[in-house]
């Protein structure tokens, strides 16, 4: 079984590298395809100019607190620059006691002692000043930059946070939680990094370099013609590298999500997972997409010690070359000794910034790789933007009356209409319930009224206005929902309760409880109200669980209701007691029921009969039950089995 898991992962990274070999030599926008040959995703391997301009765009509100990070960058940078001069010094003026230029005693701020002791010991004290002026320089300057990453980091996450929410709910269910988390926390937080490696390291290197450069032409103009040899080198490593490592670290970044989103869901379904004996299974499926992940991030790891390796040998040979050079100035008498020692030093100076660039770009890659991520969920369209001009509304403005005109839809992705021709006027107040068939668009419709999903075809109306024309969120804030898979939020009881308006009082918890018939088991609960309940409620039953989502509905004071087979999991007695709450809760509130009781349905003012997406039959309960239809065979067909249902 191992032996089949680590060949099924061999074939899909030979797959994927197959993929990979048109565009190591050219630039494509184009995903590659999926290590099993399906066609990935739309995503961009964007060019570098794109990524600084967007993340120059991330960058509001921090540019100034950047800005002086760079300038502190500079100034320390180029004081560290001033030392290696001393190397000159004090060979040349100290230890071979040789006689100072006219133009350095005339511009020298003190006097310069002919005591070689004396000149040590001042050039001593002016490098010990200006190394620790440069390191408390340099050190402020990382703080503010090191501040202005994290506040970075937030407001990327943030944003990514705040617009993954508003997608589209099919395109949130493909994310699924773990791959959320993960593209949260990996990618979003890596775009924080990206300030030290796009912007700052790079000013760094780029102000050291022109500093030696300037320095190295005033000692010999052909060593610095040696030393810039090394540029093209590191150009074309990073053009054809870099072409080469992102697109595997996309891919990694890719697996790494899948693994975590499908972890979670496994052991969210645990139950599930055990009660079909499918342990095994699930740890097989695991193992093979680690495997996966694994051969591409040793592929890559290959990949990028490979320009290491290059840096490594490239830079002694180039010393060692410029060394020999340089003695032969030297005892040519062409060059002092002091003038070897320092053009050594700022080579040094000049090359280490271009290696550290060209080493750490296996991180700066990778981050780059999950900034494309984070840029391609951006670019990604909100669920149903508002038109331009869409009108907030007020709670206590709304009347609650709703219009379906035409109504047709069909779920993203398919051409088969689940609802079609659905024309329905609903007044203020008025109750519809809901029966058909498993799959004859109940839900579908109840989505289309909360705006879950926009119509394919016609348009649904609230009070007269098309909701396309309304604010979706605020539209929402009037909406009380209860479905028959309640949601509940790892917390206390009074939090769940509570989530549709944080500043309920405990009175108004309790009160809704009460109505909903919660109460009487909170109250046997050691800690009540401030009970944790585990994630997704795991330590209440399914009643309990059911009578919470009511009471959370309930507390949130709707003007259109919509329950989902909203007492399906509760016994008898306690599905009697709140559709007694729920006859006067429902008063004045337009409600739409979804159940398969007819002591849920019967006091409806309007029943509404669906089959196969259309409305067959419409009326009231006594209306259906005397037209002889399908209401009444459905009626009759269920109480061969239950005296009280439908």
């Amino acid at each position: 079984m191992a032996q089949h898991r680590w060949t099924g992962s061999r074939r899909r990274f030979l797959a994927f590298l197959r993929t990979q070999r048109d565009a190591f030599w050219k630039t494509s926008d184009a995903a590659p395809n999926e290590p099993d040959g399906r066609a990935a995703p739309a995503t961009r391997n964007r060019s570098l100019k794109v990524l600084y301009r967007e993340l120059y765009g991330l960058l509001k509100g921090h540019k100034q607190a950047l800005g002086a990070a760079l300038l502190g960058l500079s100034i320390g940078t180029l004081l560290k620059l001033i030392p290696p001069a001393a190397t000159k010094a004090a060979i040349d003026y100290v230890m071979l006691a040789q006689p100072i230029p006219d133009a350095v005693v005339r511009w020298s701020p003190v006097a310069i002692p002919e005591s070689p002791r004396q000149r040590l010991l001042i050039l001593v004290g002016a490098t010990m000043i200006v190394t620790l002026l440069g390191t408390i320089v340099g050190l402020w300057s990382r703080w503010l930059a090191t501040r202005a990453t994290k506040r970075v980091q937030i407001g990327v996450r943030r944003k990514v946070y705040e617009h993954a929410m508003r997608l589209p709910l099919h395109r949130v269910y493909q994310l699924k939680s773990g791959g959320a988390s993960s593209l949260l926390r990996e990618d979003a937080g890596g775009v924080g990094e990206l300030v030290f490696s796009m912007i700052y390291n790079p000013w760094r290197a780029v102000v050291q370099f022109l500093g030696g450069l300037v320095v190295l032409a005033w000692v010999d103009w052909r060593l610095l013609a040696g030393a810039v040899c090394l540029l093209p080198v590191l150009y074309f490593s990073d053009l054809i590298w870099n072409r080469r490592i992102r697109p595997i670290f996309r891919e990694v970044r890719k697996r790494r999500q899948q693994i975590d989103s499908e972890t979670t869901e496994v052991f969210g379904g645990m139950r599930v997972v055990r009660a079909f004996g499918r342990q095994k299974s699930e740890s097989v499926r695991f193992m093979g997409e680690n495997h996966l992940m694994i051969r591409l991030e040793l592929f890559v790891w290959w990949l990028s010690r490979s320009i290491e390796l290059i840096w490594e040998l490239l830079l002694p040979l180039a010393s060692v070359v410029l060394l020999y050079y340089g003695g032969l100035q030297v005892l040519d008498g062409k060059i002092s000794l002091g003038d070897l020692t320092m053009f050594l030093v700022y080579l040094a100076m000049l090359l280490e910034p271009m290696a550290v660039l060209a080493t750490s770009v296996t991180q700066f890659q990778n981050n780059l790789s999950g900034f494309d991520r984070v840029l391609d969920l951006l670019a990604e369209p909100r669920e149903m933007a508002d038109r331009v001009g869409a009108h907030r509304i007020q709670k206590e403005n709304v009347d609650g009356r709703l219009s379906l005109e035409g109504v047709g839809f069909a779920y993203p992705g398919t051409n088969r209409m689940v609802l079609r021709d659905i024309d329905l006027e609903v007044e203020a107040g008025e109750t519809i319930a809901l029966v058909g068939r498993s799959g004859s668009g109940k839900t579908t419709l109840c989505n289309l009224i909360a705006r879950f999903y926009d119509p394919t075809q016609g348009v649904v109306r609230l009070d007269g206005a098309p909701l396309p024309e309304i604010d979706v969120e605020s539209y929402r804030r009037i909406l009380g929902i209860v479905e028959q898979d309640v949601f509940l939020f790892d917390g206390t009881i009074a939090e769940n309760i509570s989530y549709g308006d944080r500043t309920a009082s405990l009175e108004r918890i309790i009160q809704a409880a009460e109505t909903a018939n919660a109460a009487e088991f909170i109250d046997r609960l050691p800690d009540g109200y401030d009970t944790f309940i585990g994630e997704r409620g795991v330590r209440l039953s399914g009643g309990q669980r059911q009578r919470l989502a009511i009471a959370r509905a309930i507390l949130a004071d709707p003007r259109i209701f919509i329950l989902d087979e909203a007492t399906s999991n509760l016994d008898s007695e306690s599905e009697r007691l709140i559709q007694q709450s729920l006859a006067t809760l429902l008063q004045g509130r337009t409600s739409f029921v979804i159940a398969h009781r007819l002591s849920t349905i019967r006091h409806a003012d309007r029943i509404l009969v669906l089959d196969d997406g259309a409305i067959v039959e419409i009326g009231a309960h006594e209306e259906l039950m005397a037209s002889d239809g399908p209401y009444r065979d459905m009626v009759e067909l269920q109480r061969l089995g239950s005296d009280d249902g439908l």
